[in-house]
């Protein structure tokens, strides 16, 4: 790069060079990127859009953006994603939250009355515990992992957010203390078959695999929570769980085998199943 690099040429030329690489939102990942590297908001690039870069500027942007152009995802190198409006810190130990996600933490605070008891199992980052804890008043929320490392992300998250959580180490309903009941019980665990991970896209890739394969049919951990969701809800709970597309019918019918009432997918915003609803009796 020269000497005359202003924002508005840099964003130009990143944004050619991502659509080439085949990245998703080429310009505004290129504008993430740059915010990130000139330490401030995607506003402030347009308002000084024909400043041009100091070669230590440069240097930080060259290097995230070689990184991104080889695959590393975006939050990765900003360590951060943005749900349901507020700024969460991610990096290579958690998986990326997704827009499609939100529809799941909808789902889960519409049946999460104030004052009420909620479980995030497989938490990750914290996401969807965190909007739990924040969106409604007076709530109760226990969040789990396997993952010493995702805890401590998703613990930060909290203590950065002022959202009282309480975090427990272990397998699934393993970490639940005995006895607890819970209003909702939410999860977005490992769900992608695990013959489909060698073709996710390679950012995809790079995210913990822990918090993808969900064995041979992308079932095994949906599973083993359905199975022990009833005697955790509160009779008339709700279990709410994010799911592959391929579970349309195989989820819902895990669910009335177990016991549970009313059980159905819901769709994402481009029609496909994203999550299943069922309630305890």
């Amino acid at each position: 790069m020269s000497e005359n690099w202003t924002t508005l040429r840099l964003l130009a030329w990143t944004q050619d060079f991502f659509a080439k690489k085949g990245i998703d939102a080429p310009r505004l990942t290129a504008e993430l990127l740059l915010a990130h590297a000139l330490r401030c908001d995607r506003v402030r690039l347009y308002l000084d859009f024909d400043k041009p870069l100091g070669d230590p500027e440069l240097a930080a942007y060259r290097d995230l953006v070689r990184r991104r152009g080889e695959g590393e995802p975006t939050a990765y190198l900003t360590g951060a994603r943005e749900f349901f409006g507020r700024r969460f810190q991610v990096d290579a130990r958690v998986l990326v939250p997704r827009p499609e996600t939100e529809l799941v933490a909808e789902a889960a605070l519409a049946a999460l009355p104030e004052g009420g008891a909620a479980l995030d199992l497989c938490t990750g980052s914290g996401v969807l515990a965190v909007t739990l804890a924040l969106g409604r008043r007076g709530a109760k929320v226990t969040a789990t992992d396997v993952s010493a490392d995702a805890l401590a992300v998703a613990r930060a998250n909290a203590t950065a957010l002022g959202a009282e959580v309480a975090f427990a180490e272990g397998d699934l309903w393993a970490a639940v203390p005995a006895g607890a009941r819970f209003d909702v019980v939410v999860s977005n665990p490992p769900y992608v078959p695990s013959g489909e991970l060698a073709s996710l896209q390679r950012e995809v890739r790079r995210e913990p695999r822990l918090a993808l394969d969900g064995g041979p049919d992308g079932l095994e951990v949906l599973r083993r929570i359905v199975s022990g969701a009833t005697r955790r809800l509160c009779p008339g709970g709700t279990l709410v769980l994010e799911m592959h597309e391929t579970h349309r019918d195989a989820l819902p019918r895990l669910c009335a085998e177990a016991g549970l009432d009313g059980a159905r997918w819901c769709p994402d915003l481009a029609g496909l199943p994203r999550y299943a609803v069922a309630r305890a009796p």
